[in-house]
């Protein structure tokens, strides 16, 4: 079990995380279950990124770490900003995403220009996280972040960047675990991330993962991992949550082809 040593800085965003320092050297950025948006994102988190990483994509590792209240009641910063008040972070088991390097050294853009989006080597893994998030019904659009490869780059080598997708907090519809599908939903911000895709064959390597990797057994394996607080012991609710998710696996190809004939048209090489 991890354990939260130091609390960094507040992080941006409405679940109101925190990046703090834990007991393997990394650090992580936390979500705690009195968070803004719901108790459940945390499961969302856990379970989301997970079955993302199953279908090999770019996630960072993800764990349960321990708060103890002892480091929340003498650092000020671990607080959750209300309208009108504020109220201490809840101790005991949080969810925690690994930060990808040494936050002192490593920066991190949630932000490139198109004219740097070309450099980003895994630019294709947007087509394959858009297979993920129509399957996980992600009610947000994609979230991301970019960060260099080269920490100091060789004067005169071109700069190039990797992508991480962060944030499963609101796929299965954030604390409703319900699954209203709409055409735009999960989709990236801007379409230059899809100007691969040709077609349905763009996608296929992820659909036959999500046919080949994800069973009952792994859905199993999987929800065992998750602290029943975060679901408020609701243990029927999980199951139907699980039951629910794997039943989708064979909606996703209809559900592209929905956010192709949308009014946006996210991929403009389409043929």
């Amino acid at each position: 079990m991890l354990r939260a040593l130091e609390h960094i800085r507040r992080m941006r965003g409405g679940a109101q995380s925190h990046l703090m320092r834990c007991s393997d050297g990394h650090y992580y950025v936390v979500k705690f279950q009195n968070n803004p948006q719901h108790r459940r994102v945390l499961v969302n988190e856990l379970l989301g990124t997970r079955l993302a990483a199953r279908l090999g994509l770019p996630t960072t590792p993800v764990a349960v770490i321990l708060v103890e209240e002892e480091l929340i009641r003498f650092t000020y910063e671990l607080c959750i900003e209300l309208p009108r008040s504020r109220e201490p972070c809840a101790p005991g088991l949080q969810f925690g995403s690994r930060y990808p390097g040494d936050p002192r050294r490593l920066t991190i853009y949630d932000f490139l220009p198109d004219e740097f989006l070309g450099a980003v080597n895994n630019l294709h893994d947007f087509a394959g996280m858009l297979v993920f998030d129509k399957w996980a019904c992600n009610t947000n659009g994609r979230q991301t972040v970019f960060f260099s490869e080269q920490e100091a780059p060789v004067e005169g080598s071109a700069e190039t960047f990797r992508t991480i997708m962060i944030d499963q907090g609101f796929c299965f519809n954030a604390g409703e675990w319900s699954f209203p599908d709409a055409p735009l939903r999960g989709l990236y911000a801007r379409n230059r991330v899809y100007q691969g895709v040709i077609g349905q064959e763009s996608f296929a390597p992820w659909l036959e993962r999500l046919e080949k990797r994800i069973s009952d057994r792994v859905l199993d394996e999987l929800t065992r991992e998750i602290p029943p607080e975060w679901y408020s012991d609701d243990l029927d609710a999980l199951m139907r949550l699980a039951e629910q998710i794997y039943k989708r696996r064979l909606r996703v190809p209809e559900l592209l082809l929905d956010a192709r004939r949308s009014s946006r048209h996210p991929f403009p090489n389409w043929m």
